[in-house]
C-alpha cells in the first residue's frame, strides 16, 4: 500500500470517530425531547431519526432498538461522559463514600441528587410510564430501583458502623428511609408538581436525611 494513503486512514480515522459520536449525540438528545414530549409508546426510531437529522438505518446501526436507545439515553443521563462506569465509580458518588463527616456525608448525597434529578427526572418518568407495558423497559426500571437501593445503603452502612444511626435504626430501615427521601418520585411530588427550587429540595432532603437518620 502506498505510504500516502496509509498516512491518510491513520489522519481520518479520529475525524470519522468524533463524526460518529456526534451522530450518536444527536440521536440521544433526539430521543430525549421526543421521549418526553410523547412517551416511549408513541415515539418511532423514525421519528427519533428525523428530529436527529439522519437515517432510520443510522439509528438502528447505533442502538438496535427502540428499547436499547432508551436504555442508553439512561445511562448517558445519568453518567454522562463516563456512560460505562457504573455510579459505584463515578467520582461524584465515591466523593459521598470518602467524606467521613456524617453530616456532611448526607448532605453532599442530597446536593448529589439533586443534581442529577436535573438530568434525569425526565427520562425517568418515561421508563416508569413503559415499564408496565414493555417487557425490556420493566427490566431497566426494576435494575435502576434496585441499584439506587444498593447504593443508598453503601452511604449509610459507615454510619451504623460508627454507632452514628439514630436509636433503635439499623442499616436496612436506614437504607430504605434515606432511599425514599431521595426516590425520584419524591423529587417529581416536590419538584415538578409543586413547584419547590432546586435550592429548597436540596436542603429539605439534607435536613430530613440528617434528622431521621443520625444520632
Amino acid at each position: 500500500m502506498p505510504h500516502g494513503v496509509k498516512s491518510k486512514r491513520s489522519y481520518s480515522s479520529p475525524r470519522r470517530r468524533a463524526q460518529a459520536e456526534a451522530t450518536r449525540r444527536d440521536i440521544l438528545v433526539a430521543a430525549q425531547q421526543l421521549f418526553e414530549q410523547h412517551g416511549f409508546p408513541a415515539t418511532t426510531m423514525a421519528q427519533v431519526a428525523g428530529e436527529a437529522g439522519v437515517s432510520l438505518k443510522t439509528v438502528y446501526l447505533a442502538f438496535a432498538t427502540k428499547s436499547g436507545l432508551l436504555r442508553t439515553l439512561w445511562n448517558f443521563l445519568l453518567r454522562g461522559d463516563d456512560e460505562d462506569r457504573p455510579v459505584a465509580e463515578q467520582d461524584w458518588y465515591r466523593q459521598v463514600l470518602d467524606e467521613p463527616d456524617p453530616e456532611r456525608r448526607l448532605r453532599l448525597n442530597a446536593r448529589n441528587s439533586t443534581l442529577g434529578k436535573q438530568r434525569i427526572s425526565g427520562i425517568l418518568e418515561v421508563i416508569r410510564n413503559a415499564a408496565p407495558t414493555d417487557s425490556e423497559i420493566a427490566s431497566l426500571w426494576q435494575r435502576i430501583q434496585a441499584e439506587y437501593h444498593a447504593n443508598q445503603r453503601a452511604i449509610v452502612e459507615p454510619l451504623g458502623k460508627q454507632n452514628r444511626l439514630r436509636k433503635g435504626l439499623d442499616v436496612d430501615r436506614a437504607t430504605d428511609i434515606l432511599w425514599t427521601i431521595n426516590h425520584p418520585n419524591t423529587w417529581q411530588l416536590l419538584v415538578v408538581d409543586r413547584g419547590w427550587t432546586f435550592a429548597q429540595y436540596e436542603e429539605w432532603t439534607g435536613d430530613l436525611a440528617c434528622a431521621q437518620l443520625l444520632a
